[in-house]
């Protein structure tokens, strides 16, 4: 059994997270790869002390990296799209 704090790597903020942490309530966390939607959310819940009303969980492979001859690829990471019920919220700054 992996601990809360070993879940939740980091949030993810760009531009489109943050427009959907204002339209819909919903954060966006890079996770452990061995994790699971029930691991997740009692982890968010645990540490940031909210309700969670759903979690999607989407793998994103590794982008193609060129350095001069030498092909290679990005690291493969883990994500989940937490969403908070109504009334609740992650002040991720």
């Amino acid at each position: 059994m992996m601990n809360v704090h070993s879940i939740l790597r980091r949030p993810i903020l760009t531009e489109k997270t943050t427009g959907s942490i204002e339209r819909q309530n919903a954060y966006v966390f890079e996770v452990a790869p061995e994790s699971n939607k029930i691991q997740v959310k009692v982890a968010v819940e645990e540490l940031f002390d909210v309700k969670v009303a759903k979690v999607n969980v989407r793998n994103r492979k590794g982008k193609r990296k060129r350095v001069g001859k030498s092909v290679g690829f990005g690291k493969d990471r883990k994500e989940a799209v937490v969403t908070l019920k109504a009334g609740h919220k992650i002040d991720v700054y």
